[in-house]
């Protein structure tokens, strides 16, 4: 890395430093509705967390890392722009919701019992 990069506030810096949505959206110039951004900010965020949690940026250039940032903050958008955060599901809390409930097992009646 050199010096001038080492000195430098990197995107994932920056990102880990915004304080709300918006921040995200302005840090990477993503386009956004404020009324879809409104009902799912949290729900976006945590889809791109788990977009970017199987990346790895190891020796990466910082303007590949905030491109695919920026990429990835899109596809987390586009998720909520066709779909609401109920059909997404991205939080436990709204996965167990609609989790189907174990079915009871039948009960043993054994035949010596009927007459």
């Amino acid at each position: 890395m050199d010096h001038a990069n080492a000195n430098s506030t990197g995107i994932l810096e920056r990102l880990h430093k915004a304080s709300s949505a918006e921040d995200f959206f302005s840090l990477l110039g993503v386009a956004y509705d404020s009324r879809i951004v409104n009902v799912a900010r949290l729900h976006i965020l945590r889809r791109m967390g788990q977009y970017l949690a199987a990346e790895t940026f190891d020796c990466t250039a910082e303007a590949d890392i905030a491109a695919r940032c920026k990429s990835v903050l899109e596809q987390a958008y586009a998720d909520f722009v066709v779909s609401s955060p109920i059909d997404q599901r991205v939080f436990k809390v709204l996965k167990d919701a609609v989790a189907q409930p174990a079915k009871p097992a039948p009960a043993f009646v054994p035949l010596s019992v009927l007459k």
